[in-house]
């Protein structure tokens, strides 16, 4: 017998039980909102580029993204560096280092 029933369908269109697995398998790449939006903030980024070739794409693109995702886990987390960091599956030390590189720390810390 399988995990899953034809009975109680998952809402998820990878077959997972919550939007965390479906976001953290191969299946679903098409229906993941994240992949979505970097996709057509990508696309949009292109259309602006006029036929010039980007430099330094991937810094840029990661920059973009990892400070955003930085600040929702810290809110996420009511600021609790040590819970955020397991969020992320980063080390405490690596998110430290993050929040300085994006200025994310307060001064006094």
């Amino acid at each position: 017998m399988t995990h899953e029933s034809s009975a109680h369908p998952t809402p998820f269109p990878c077959g997972a039980h919550s939007q965390w697995q479906c976001l953290n398998t191969e299946q679903g790449t098409e229906d993941n909102p994240i992949q979505h939006a970097v996709r057509a903030a990508l696309d949009a980024l292109w259309e602006t580029l006029e036929g010039d070739q980007p430099n330094n794409l991937y810094d840029l693109v990661i920059a973009q993204i990892e400070r955003p995702l930085l600040e929702t886990a810290m809110a996420r987390c009511d600021q609790n560096q040590s819970r955020a960091a397991e969020c992320l599956g980063i080390n405490r030390s690596t998110l430290r280092k993050k929040l300085k590189q994006h200025h994310l720390l307060d001064s006094g810390e």
